[in-house]
């Protein structure tokens, strides 16, 4: 806390002192105290007296400092002061001017360049594999997105072409499905023993073992189940 004899115009006849806090304060002046606290504490310095005798600068300029003049001192002080707090002028500047000075992004370590370099890659990898698995899933489907097209058109064109002679252009879709490992439960019509951990009943209740017939078929891959099959009582 700081203490100045007060001229007649501030008021001196009351009181002879003002207390500089409280005056900054009311006039709307920064107060970088919190930030030079901080430099202090990480440089082990305890008091303004330890950092300016360490300085060999006057308790004035750290007065300045903390008002948020650190532009308006020389740089020759500044240096000092950056030296006895064992941080750079760049740093003590960014502290106590932020909007003026941004700190520098420190190079990345080798530790950092590596993971770096390793993310790159991974990334790499990932986008070779998705081009390798879609394009192997295209060469998969060639036949079926050239023909159906061309055979939906002729279907709304032709309402009496029968839906069996499109049924083979469908072939390669269920060929992509074998590629992945997906496999049916059990195919639409069939009555199986029914099972709650594989079928899901449209409508009413069964106990397990009970006889069901497959409605809408379900899916797995391996031993994950993707779509439980919709079965109904018989």
């Amino acid at each position: 806390m700081y203490f100045v004899n007060a001229p007649d115009s501030l008021g001196s006849r009351i009181c002879p002192f003002i207390n500089l806090d409280e005056f900054f304060v009311t006039a709307n002046i920064p107060d970088y105290s919190p930030q030079l606290q901080r430099l202090m504490q990480q440089a082990g310095l305890s008091s303004d007296r330890e950092l300016s005798q360490k300085a060999g600068v006057s308790d004035i300029q750290l007065s300045r400092l903390r008002r948020g003049l650190a532009l308006q001192t020389r740089a020759d002080i500044l240096l000092k002061i950056s030296q006895a707090l064992q941080i750079s002028l760049t740093e003590l500047l960014a502290t106590l001017a932020p909007d003026y000075v941004e700190l520098e992004q420190a190079p990345p370590t080798a530790v950092e360049q590596e993971y770096q370099r390793l993310q790159a890659s991974l990334e790499q990898q990932r986008e070779s594999l998705l081009q390798e698995f879609q394009l192997s899933s295209v060469q998969i489907l060639e036949s079926w997105m050239l023909q159906w097209p061309t055979a939906a058109s002729k279907a709304q064109e032709n309402h009496n072409l029968r839906a069996q002679k499109l049924l083979p252009l469908l072939r390669p879709v269920e060929q992509l499905l074998e590629h992945w490992g997906v496999e049916s439960i059990a195919p639409v019509g069939a009555q199986i023993p029914y099972n709650p951990q594989q079928h899901q009943l449209m409508e009413g209740t069964a106990e397990p073992g009970e006889p069901v017939k497959v409605r809408y078929t379900g899916y797995r891959q391996g031993d994950k189940l993707l779509y439980r099959a919709k079965v109904s009582l018989v």
